[in-house]
């Protein structure tokens, strides 16, 4: 008798079948792509306005300091100079009626000092309003930051009367010493410092270090930060000061940048081609201040926004 042998077979994977993508899934799909570059595209053209509408001043700068006095009043305008007029900047430092390079020199002492000590005064204010236990230095804090309310055209007659009555009239150290305080130096120093892991702070009084140790040796290395955010915008406000200047620096030996470039436009004459010379010179060392301290102004917008 024979018998039958049944053999099993295991079958295999089942083939898997990939449908062909139909024309209408093709064309959601793209539409899906181009709506998620459109919002990239539309930035990159904002951006790229606004970088022209900010470059846009620069130009003019620089257009007019390379062109004669009779192009810059044309009725009709000039793109680029056709002939750049190179003597405007010559004449701008030859001119015996603005003394243009000791005006930059002032304008540079100026800044620089007030920068280095106003930064200095500022975050050892901070430092103590926030960190040192003292009686009633809430309502120090308090009194300084209600003189950010008090408007600065205020305090232009107090303050000359002092500054008279030291006789720093025309001379440098009066236009310098009002400057180095700043209640919203202090104001930003003192919320940077109460953020401050105190575990940093209380391992340097375990070494023996005092509050002044601490602060030279701990906290302010740590604050480079906020101190090159807070010294930028220091340097360019001093830089820029006008009326101040103007009413203590009376001598031509005090002028600054801003008071000469106010000589080149008076109720008799108008030398427009060495305004904007002197123009042009005068903003170049903002302009490279910026560019090199913005990464810092970026991370002071952050330490001052409370994000870390």
């Amino acid at each position: 008798m024979n018998s039958l042998e049944t053999q099993s077979f295991s079958p295999g994977p089942a083939p898997v079948t990939i449908p062909a993508e139909s024309p209408e899934s093709n064309h959601h799909s793209s539409s899906v792509r181009s709506g998620q570059q459109w919002p990239g595209v539309l930035r990159l053209v904002a951006l790229t306005l606004l970088s022209l509408l900010f470059l846009l001043p620069f130009y003019v700068l620089a257009r007019n300091a390379l062109l004669s006095e009779d192009q810059i009043q044309a009725p009709h305008w000039l793109w680029l100079p056709t002939t750049p007029q190179f003597s405007n900047f010559v004449a701008v430092f030859n001119n015996p009626e603005a003394p243009l390079a000791s005006a930059l020199r002032n304008s540079a002492t100026i800044a620089v000092t007030t920068l280095v000590f106003q930064m200095l005064i500022s975050s050892m204010a901070g430092y103590a309003l926030a960190r040192i236990p003292a009686r009633g230095k809430n309502v120090v804090f308090g009194i300084i930051v209600a003189t950010l309310m008090i408007p600065g055209a205020v305090t232009f007659v107090p303050s000359y009367a002092v500054i008279a009555a030291l006789g720093g009239v025309n001379h440098v150290w009066g236009i310098i010493v009002p400057g180095l305080f700043s209640a919203f130096s202090i104001f930003l120093f003192r919320q940077f410092y109460l953020r401050f892991p105190s575990e940093i702070e209380e391992a340097g009084r375990l070494d023996g270090l005092s509050y002044f140790g601490v602060y030279w040796r701990l906290l302010l290395p740590n604050s480079m930060g906020i101190l090159m955010a807070l010294g930028v915008l220091c340097f360019i406000g001093s830089w820029n000061s006008f009326v101040w200047p103007l009413i203590v620096g009376q001598d031509t030996s005090t002028w600054t940048v801003q008071v000469v470039l106010s000589t080149f436009i008076t109720a008799q004459k108008a030398n427009y081609a060495q305004l904007f010379a002197a123009a042009f010179v005068g903003v170049l060392p903002l302009v490279v201040v910026f560019l090199a301290m913005q990464r810092f102004i970026v991370e002071g917008a952050k330490f001052s926004s409370g994000k870390e």
